[in-house]
């Protein structure tokens, strides 16, 4: 597991363009849960976390996803569009458009 002391983005291993865009964001080292649940994830683990509102949860689940997703291209359904690639269920409507603006 990887230390949550002063872990940047870019020792998380992520694709290049999701490392640009969480630049981009002015984001530079990740939270102690990201810290924890982002190399937990893309090693392919189950992962189960909690925390207080604002400590960068959402991110890290979505950015190993969004990784994971980068390294294929999508298959097709049985009707000849893209196959879903990913399920994001949340108990709320609130934290649906929370998930979905980040």
């Amino acid at each position: 597991m990887t230390s949550t002391s002063t872990v940047s983005f870019d020792q998380l291993e992520l694709h290049p363009s999701i490392l640009r865009a969480v630049a981009a964001a002015g984001y530079l080292q990740a939270t102690p849960v990201q810290a924890q649940a982002i190399p937990m994830i893309l090693a392919g683990k189950d992962l189960l976390a909690s925390a207080q509102t604002g400590t960068g949860k959402t991110a890290a689940f979505t950015l190993p996803v969004l990784h994971k997703l980068s390294q294929t291209e999508p298959g097709q359904n049985r009707f000849g569009g893209k196959a879903i690639r990913a399920l994001v269920l949340t108990p709320t409507r609130e934290l649906a458009a929370q998930v979905e603006e980040s």
